[in-house]
């Protein structure tokens, strides 16, 4: 038997039996003795032997793990000493076939790893080129649309508002900042959140809002595409802000707007959704008319801004979009029945801010006495008693020869908010109305289920307490009317 050594592994040993427990020398000459045997391992510190035919590549135990004695049997002793005179040692035969195992176990794993790296960099390589294919592809789009906004980096806005560090407001779509381009122009840059599109598609509809250009629709001026999260519009600046901080006050600043400017801020908002709705190549529904979103420029013309926005949201943050409009009472019935929802809509949000623009103040203030909170029945109150001059606002400037277009104007807000769709105008004709082009019937009385829905609106207990009072002295038709405003869901 030749003595290989200790502290060798052999890793079939850990799936076969010990023939037998012994001592190393008993292990050794029940190796001899069996003509099948050709190698034994043998553990000092659990006495098994183990006994083999045959054995292939051998190893070093792990750290901590049991190491076994090897022998191995040869033809006998003389060739042994044979081979031993003519300077063949079995124990450097046994090495150097063990390295040479253990070196070409590593040149294969670095000719893999190798083939890997080649095949990564020619994948990483071959995507990088899909992509200049592609921004070639988008930028011959580009060349190919007509009218085109300017498309910026996303570095050169960043430049252009310093940062995106002097904010003028915050929407659904997204927040607004203040900035100059390198020409000297202001602009007001909006960073969209929550878009649901590619790249090609928001170009693609980039491309249709760039080409809408009415006098009173906010001028879209250029965007930015950069990237995968990058969604910018950048807008001509407005120097005199939205609607609402003129409307309801809201800076102390401002000097209060008389009567002319606000029917002049009124027909032009009109005047913008009437082309949106029917002069466009492309019929565009704005879906969130408000005061927020009516622009006011150095000489108060007024300029309907974010429409086209919706259809670039994707269908969650739509829906949350959706109700946060609902909240402020400009919703039209239909989003809440699962009605069809059209230009009609429009209308509807139109009647709501048109009659915020007359009043000076929100639709429903549940602060006011019962006969004031909501506002769109007390105006149809004054209208049927002749006393129209009375719903304006009480820092309003008006003159008594305006009492007329006073009294139009509140009859097509209240046609505009009238919960039969069929009832209300389109847009054009609300223009024709307001411009005394043709006759303004007396409008039906809005609905009572109205004051209950607002009601809900109201976070706070205390609100909740004082409109509790308010609503309950409405009749059961108002509790019927709001059952069938909510209709089947």
């Amino acid at each position: 038997m030749w003595d290989v050594g200790l502290s060798l592994d052999y890793p079939p040993l850990g799936f076969t039996k010990p023939r037998l427990k012994s001592s190393l020398s008993g292990c050794k000459a029940a190796c001899i003795s069996n003509c099948s045997c050709r190698a034994m391992f043998y553990s000092n510190v659990s006495r098994n032997c183990f006994m083999f035919s045959e054995i292939g590549s051998l190893r070093h135990p792990n750290l901590g793990s049991e190491g076994y004695f090897l022998s191995i049997k040869v033809v006998n002793g003389t060739n042994y000493k044979v081979l031993r005179r003519h300077g063949v040692d079995l124990r450097s035969i046994f090495i150097i076939i063990v390295i040479g195992i253990g070196t070409l176990l590593i040149v294969s794993d670095l000719i893999g790893y190798g083939f890997w790296f080649y095949r990564e960099d020619y994948h990483k390589s071959l995507v990088e080129s899909t992509r200049d294919e592609d921004s070639e592809e988008e930028d011959e789009f580009e060349d190919i649309i007509t009218g085109m906004p300017v498309r910026y980096s996303y570095n050169d806005l960043q430049v252009a508002t310093r940062s995106f560090s002097v904010k003028l407001g915050q929407g659904g779509f997204g927040s607004v900042y203040s900035g100059v381009l390198n020409d000297g122009i202001k602009v007001a840059v909006k960073k969209l959140e929550g878009i649901g599109q590619g790249k090609k598609e928001f170009r693609a509809e980039v491309s249709i809002i760039g080409s809408v250009h009415h006098l009173h629709l906010a001028k879209l001026k250029g965007f930015c595409a950069d990237g995968a999260h990058h969604r910018l519009l950048v807008y001509e600046y407005m120097e005199n802000g939205s609607l609402d901080k003129w409307i309801f006050n809201k800076n102390p600043e401002n000097r209060p707007v008389d009567w002319e400017t606000r029917y002049k801020i009124a027909v032009g908002t009109a005047k913008g959704l009437a082309y949106l709705h029917e002069e466009c190549d492309v019929k565009i529904i704005h879906c969130d008319i408000k005061p927020e979103n009516v622009l006011l420029d150095e000489n108060f013309n007024a300029k309907v801004s974010d429409f086209g926005l919706v259809k670039l949201m994707n269908r969650e943050q739509s829906q949350v979009i959706t109700t946060l409009r609902g909240t402020r009472g400009y919703l039209a019935p239909e989003w809440i029945t699962n009605c069809t929802i059209s230009e009609k809509s429009d209308v509807y949000s139109y009647g709501m801010v048109l009659l915020e623009i007359i009043g000076g103040r929100k639709n429903f203030n549940p602060n006011e006495t019962k006969e004031k909170a909501h506002f769109p029945s007390y105006a149809f109150k004054m209208m049927e008693q002749g006393r129209s001059s009375e719903i304006l606002g009480s820092k309003i400037i008006s003159d008594q020869q305006n009492d007329e277009t006073i009294c139009r104007s509140v009859k097509v807000g209240l046609w505009c908010i009238q919960d039969e769709i069929s009832l209300r105008p389109c847009m054009s004709k609300v223009v024709q109305m307001l411009e005394g082009l043709c006759p303004v019937p007396d409008p039906p009385l809005p609905s009572q289920s109205a004051p209950r829905i607002y009601s809900g609106l109201f976070k706070s207990d205390g609100d909740k307490t004082r409109m509790s009072s308010w609503t309950d002295s409405y009749s059961s038709d108002a509790s019927v009317s709001a059952v069938q405003l909510s209709g089947p869901r």
